[in-house]
């Protein structure tokens, strides 16, 4: 369990799902929830589309931006990744981008588990 606005977790994980359906190719998309550690929880979801550079991860929770080569669609403005991040810090958690076993490219949010 986790205290936080249930908007605001809907939005985590819409905006997680939008952005690896847009680059999967189609392929199958992952969600994953998972406690990495107790008092933690961890929501992911993962891609088999084109992995993002090491040098790219942080920025793509930055606002607008797009990766080099990334073609336009017309879907979404570059916004997605950064209210992920922001709203993950809203709630003393992280969100961060992963390189995926395989290929492809893995985003995750940790966040603090709920006292009960």
């Amino acid at each position: 369990m986790v205290e936080a606005d249930a908007t605001l977790m809907h939005r985590v994980v819409r905006n997680l799902l939008q952005n690896a359906a847009r680059h999967a190719g189609g392929m199958e998309i992952e969600v994953h929830i998972a406690e990495p550690q107790p008092g933690s929880v961890l929501i992911g979801v993962s891609d088999r589309g084109p992995s993002v550079p090491e040098t790219e991860r942080e920025r793509s929770f930055e606002p607008f931006y797009r990766r080099a080569g990334m073609q336009e669609t017309g879907e979404g403005i570059g916004l997605g990744l950064a209210l992920v991040r922001q709203i993950a810090e809203r709630y003393d958690g992280q969100a961060r981008c992963l390189p995926r076993t395989g290929g492809g490219t893995c985003f995750e949010v940790v966040l603090k588990a709920a006292l009960g």
